[in-house]
């Protein structure tokens, strides 16, 4: 199930001479409950490239999003990009289940929260 999505943020650097991952401010991972290191999927919606990394945390209230490593080839500063984490629960979760689920504005500040 869907257990975190990050919807629009916008890149705002790539590094292709970093080691890899996709670097996300503080505020927005706690936002959501993604981790550093944590495995999430990368959907551009500017080109449509899709792929997997993992999260490290960048400045908080920066609105750092960045594209390091391999993945820097996936997209360019400026694209919007959606952010998601899946979970696996019982269904005894799913009585109570909700993503957490924000929507960005084009700083990559906090337009809106999503909740049951």
């Amino acid at each position: 199930m869907l257990r975190a999505k990050l919807h629009r943020a916008t890149i705002t650097e790539a590094d292709l001479n970093y080691e890899g991952s996709i670097t996300i401010d503080k505020d927005l991972l706690d936002a959501v409950g993604i981790v550093p290191f944590e495995r999430v999927k990368v959907y551009n919606i500017n080109n449509g490239e899709r792929f997997d990394t993992y999260a490290i945390e960048g400045e908080a209230g920066s609105g750092i999003i960045g594209l390091n490593g391999a993945a820097a080839r996936k997209g360019m500063v400026g694209d919007l990009i959606i952010i998601v984490t899946f979970g696996f629960y019982s269904n005894d979760e799913l009585e109570k289940y909700h993503p957490n689920i924000v929507l960005l504005d084009e700083n990559n500040s906090i337009k809106e929260m999503l909740t049951k």
